[in-house]
């Protein structure tokens, strides 16, 4: 009866869904039914690859689709096509669709009247299309002004690097490309995108924890964060709203983590200040300051920043503790999470710690989403291809039911990692080295 039950409001769903087609394309005049058949009858979602061309007064672009995969593009005869439409805007009017068409072939080239040479061109304006945007290197290039000058408006600022790191992640692009594009956030005021762009650096950095330039990449960090961090200064500003306080925090947090002196030595102070009774530190400012409160808050901020620690004696302490009574058993996962996060060692040890204490953690877990999350907190972070193959055995001997999903994606995430710093390591160190040499210009 449930599979049955089940079955039949599949049928009504569909049934629904093609009445509202069709309805909404009697509405409108267009073929809302062709293109939703596209995406509601096949998996996955499309990357456009797009080339421009200047000809005479007009841009002239070529564009081209195929599915996009974590592990790649997809290519093939049976590569599956959509009905895309796609909006391009130009800075001429950032905010506002220069031109709207839909892409009902696997390639085409569409014509921008009056687009002068020095002028940018973006598709998917405001970053509301369903499917990735690949851009030549030229056209690339000339997005970087937008970014630093901010006439790019922030969501497609946002979608744009966050598009050329899943290339980038998935081998599409070179993640040198990446790198070029960070460093032009440097007059970035909003938060929302800092948040991307800093969650996007710390998946690189703990990838790069696994090789022998790992300093390189926080010199990196800390000279893309600075800039953001000297005008955001430690003190609340009168007039700020609470995204400026969420970006202080953010900031600080950081560059504390890449290591930027300036950024100890005043969280230091302040700590030692705080401690004396001297100054007492606004909320924005204790979780990068590791500061202990009273609150459960706060103290689960102290718990996650915990695992940052490198020192080994320290990190078996804080597992220990993760363990304790000290810690109600929602937050362990957390602490031992914030272990797996904090370093290469850690990480090790977090993997090792789990792995003996098992028997405990899935008794506590077993049945709900905190076991899922512990696993993809621990291994994630790894990058060897025999990992892959050690967290696939392990749970082979000790089944783990409702985070079979998980475990399938862990391994194929690590998989994924070792690919990617195969594939592009010796480019990143190459270009971080010729950054010390000879710095961009901004």
């Amino acid at each position: 009866m449930p599979l049955h039950s089940s079955l039949c409001d599949k049928i009504i769903i569909v049934y629904l869904l093609e009445d509202l087609w069709e309805s909404l394309e009697n509405a409108s005049g267009k073929p809302i039914a062709a293109v939703m058949n596209t995406w509601t009858k096949q998996m996955g979602f499309p990357l456009i690859y797009v080339e421009a061309e200047q000809v005479e007064d007009d841009r002239l672009l070529r564009l081209s689709q195929k599915k996009f995969c974590a592990g790649g593009s997809y290519v093939g005869e049976d590569c599956p096509q959509w009905m895309v439409p796609i909006t391009i805007s130009t800075s001429e009017d950032p905010n506002q669709a220069k031109l709207k068409i839909l892409m009902d072939k696997p390639e085409m080239n569409v014509v921008l009247k009056n687009v002068k040479p020095d002028q940018w061109v973006k598709l998917n304006l405001g970053t509301v299309g369903f499917y990735r945007t690949q851009y030549s290197s030229a056209m690339l290039e000339s997005l970087l002004p937008g970014i630093r000058d901010l006439s790019l408006p922030p969501v497609d600022r946002l979608g744009l690097q966050n598009d050329l790191f899943s290339l980038a992640r998935a081998g599409i692009i070179s993640t040198v490309e990446v790198l070029k594009v960070m460093e032009a956030f440097v007059n970035e005021p909003n938060y929302t995108v800092w948040s991307d762009l800093s969650c996007n650096l710390g998946i690189l950095s703990t990838l790069l924890s696994h090789t022998d330039f790992y300093e390189e990449i926080q010199e990196f960090v800390k000279d893309v964060f600075s800039p953001i961090g000297e005008r955001l200064g430690w003190d609340p500003k009168p007039g700020e709203g609470h995204l400026d306080a969420l970006l202080r925090g953010l900031v600080l947090g950081k560059l504390g983590k890449a290591g930027h002196k300036a950024t100890l030595e005043e969280a230091r102070r302040r700590f030692k200040d705080h401690v004396e009774g001297k100054q007492i530190l606004s909320a924005d400012l204790r979780s990068p300051l590791h500061k202990q409160a009273d609150t459960q808050e706060e103290k689960n901020r102290i718990e996650r920043v915990l695992g940052a620690t490198l020192l080994p004696d320290l990190i078996q302490k804080v597992l220990t503790f993760a363990l304790s009574e000290e810690v109600r058993p929602q937050d362990t996962v957390s602490v031992i999470g914030g272990v797996a996060g904090g370093s290469k060692h850690g990480r090790k040890a977090a993997w090792k710690f789990i792995k003996d204490n098992w028997e405990e953690l899935y008794n506590r877990y077993q049945g709900g989403f905190l076991i899922s999350r512990l696993i993809k907190l621990s291994v994630e972070g790894f990058a060897v291809d025999k990992m892959a193959g050690e967290v696939k055995a392990f749970f082979e001997s000790h089944p783990a039911p409702s985070a079979e999903r998980t475990i399938q994606q862990c391994c194929e995430n690590i998989l994924l990692n070792a690919a990617w710093l195969k594939r592009d390591a010796k480019s990143i160190h190459q270009y971080l080295l010729q950054r010390k040499v000879s710095p961009p210009t901004v």
